[in-house]
């Protein structure tokens, strides 16, 4: 009997923080990961390649896809957040919408005909602010509740072909990109009192729920958001 085929996974981020995660879970999972981005941990595990991407590239998008026939597994973690009031400005808000949005669009599509192969399954990061509004990040909330109704979108575009597409709405959790909200203590007495469980989230919690929506065990699951906040998000 011939051995079986190690399923492949590809997550955008993938070299830091919670695409970290996630790359490290399916990694130790058995998936044979590629981690892509534009930075890159120094602990990132030997099971999991490394390449330096940028997801608003349409060649390397492009080139992406020539080079995977198939694919059981994508997600995309890639994102970006500016401060400062950065993303009230039209460059600024741009960049974000182009990173977190198109990026997700783009890598998506490239990879659908290597998904269909594989009948893979799509992770995409949404998050509490794909729902509420952010009086500091304008962009990113527009851009995160694009995201999700992208996944819905494309959940029923591609559920007769057999792709599955969901995603994870992370709430508060421990990363370099929420550092400032951690060490700032009016901020950090502003978020930390409203969460039931009474603590942070740690990435390796939000990879757990990403690697369920990769399984088999939810596969009657497409076109769902689940948040991984901890209660934040119904209190």
């Amino acid at each position: 009997m011939a051995p079986m085929k190690r399923p492949t996974a590809i997550v955008t981020g993938g070299g830091t923080g919670l695409g970290h995660a996630v790359a490290a879970r399916l990694a130790g999972d058995g998936y044979k990961v590629l981690a892509l981005g534009l930075d890159c941990e120094v602990d990132l595990p030997p099971a999991v390649e490394f390449r330096r991407f940028d997801v608003t590239d349409d060649h390397v998008a492009g080139t992406l896809a020539e080079e995977f026939s198939e694919l059981d597994a994508l997600v995309n973690a890639a994102g970006i957040i500016l401060h400062d009031n950065a993303e009230f400005g039209s460059d600024g808000f741009r960049k974000v919408m182009d990173v977190n949005l198109g990026g997700t669009q783009r890598i998506t599509y490239a990879l659908k005909t290597a998904l269909l192969k594989r009948r893979g399954a799509v992770v995409n990061f949404a998050s509490l602010w794909s729902v509420f509004g952010s009086a500091r990040n304008p962009a990113y909330s527009a851009s995160k509740g694009a995201v999700l109704q992208l996944t819905k979108a494309l959940a029923v575009a591609w559920a007769a072909e057999g792709i599955r597409v969901n995603a994870v709405a992370p709430g508060w959790i421990v990363t370099r990109m929420t550092a400032s909200a951690r060490s700032i203590p009016e901020r950090n007495n502003a978020i930390a009192p409203r969460i039931p469980i009474g603590r942070w989230g740690q990435p390796e919690e939000i990879a757990d729920v990403v690697a369920f929506l990769l399984s088999h065990q939810s596969r009657y699951v497409t076109g769902a958001m689940i948040p991984v906040d901890g209660g934040y998000s119904a209190a």
